[in-house]
């Protein structure tokens, strides 16, 4: 039976791993949408490929080439706000939601509404408006199915268990690139030392994210959300390796691990293909090779992301668009070496104290516009530290 699909984010790693495994078994897929930003080429190479009824790009002033790399085929081209929007509305029974940042949010809420099975790789949709997105799931009928690895992991040793009985998640993190790094040394990390990750080949943002620890404080964050679990029954622990994705203890005592290699490609495939299993072309592992699995706690100290999340859980409210936009930001800052590696967190901290204390934003209703009010709030705040830093 065939399965039409979209893709929020076509043109980045996820969006790039989800075509490749489309494209091997076409027959089984009809595409309809996918949307990129600025890498027209790649969007309008994927959509011929594919067989996509209409590509869209963000950015506007991008139309006129869109319209003609895609000159002479059946793809129709569209660009902006309104045409993402129109393009997530369209009914299809599996999206993947992988645009990156609160700007994923309105793709994943409209792809919901549209009824379909939405692949969730945006965290940051479950961390700045986690009771939104699941309220709108259950409302429209349809389910969320996590991508990101960790989650992936979690939710495939959930598999036939009954969710009361779980006693504690423990997500792994490689310690991205800065693991086996001196407090010291990382105080002077370059932004082209925070772009290169041991294990995982990956887009540059979420990349300076995983040597940070700020793309682990946000999957605790959704991990909250998804499992409707406690925060103080999600654990982190730095697992080198990156071969254990998660483990998920029960009262009984036991556990379950979720092993594989470091490739998304398992976790796409197995969202695009649930609740089935398929041949995925990824590296099966040798454990006897392998030989030994390193595990061992985070030091706060390297990663304070990871405390400022547990300080967000807490606060709860739009505590976590508060926590995403300035995040966000502070990165954007980094990116342009505006700001020191260590400063992302301390900006961040900061925001989160000067908002705190207009309590009633915080705590305002989880909707939308409040979410994306809240986003705006925490990247102006963000932005009067960031110039105070560099006007010192």
């Amino acid at each position: 039976m065939t399965r039409s699909v979209s893709i929020f984010g076509a043109t980045g790693s996820i969006g790039q791993n989800t075509i490749d495994l489309i494209s091997r078994d076409l027959n089984s897929y009809q595409v309809v949408a996918l949307t990129g930003a600025s890498n027209i080429k790649q969007l309008a190479t994927d959509a011929i490929r594919v067989g996509a009824e209409i590509a869209v790009t963000a950015n506007e002033n991008r139309l006129v080439d869109l319209k003609a790399a895609l000159n002479g085929t059946s793809v129709i081209a569209a660009a902006g706000a309104t045409a993402l929007e129109e393009a997530a509305s369209r009914p299809v029974d599996w999206a993947m939601s992988a645009i990156v940042g609160v700007a994923g949010l309105q793709s994943s809420l409209k792809a919901l509404e549209s009824g379909a099975l939405l692949a969730l790789a945006n965290k940051e949709s479950l961390v700045c408006a986690g009771e939104l997105v699941l309220k709108t799931a259950k409302k429209y009928d349809t389910r969320l199915l996590p991508v990101d690895s960790e989650h992936s992991a979690i939710f495939q040793c959930l598999s036939g268990e009954d969710h009361s009985t779980i006693e504690r998640i423990i997500i792994t993190a490689s310690g991205g690139a800065f693991r086996d790094w001196s407090l010291e040394a990382i105080k002077t990390a370059t932004l082209k030392q925070a772009s290169t990750h041991p294990n995982w080949n990956m887009g540059q943002r979420i990349t300076i994210d995983s040597a940070s620890m700020f793309n682990k404080a946000l999957e605790v964050i959704e991990a909250k959300e998804y499992f409707s679990v406690s925060s103080h029954d999600i654990e982190t622990l730095i697992h080198p390796e990156s071969i254990v994705h998660a483990f998920v203890g029960f009262l009984d005592g036991g556990f379950l691990a979720h092993v594989g290699p470091p490739d998304m490609r398992h976790a796409i495939g197995y969202a695009l293909n649930w609740p089935k299993r398929k041949n995925i072309p990824i590296e099966r592992l040798d454990l006897a090779k392998i030989s030994q699995l390193n595990f061992f706690e985070p030091d706060l100290n390297r990663y304070p992301a990871l405390r400022l999340a547990y300080d967000v859980m807490a606060r709860g409210g739009l505590a976590g668009a508060i926590f995403n936009g300035a995040k966000e930001c502070a990165l954007d800052a980094f990116i342009a070496e505006q700001i020191g590696f260590l400063d992302m967190a301390e900006v961040v901290e900061e925001v989160l104290i000067r908002c705190d204390s207009k309590q009633d934003i915080l705590d305002a209703e989880i909707s939308f516009e409040n979410v994306m009010q809240a986003d705006q709030l925490a990247r102006c705040r963000a932005d009067e530290i960031i110039q105070e830093r560099i006007r010192k």
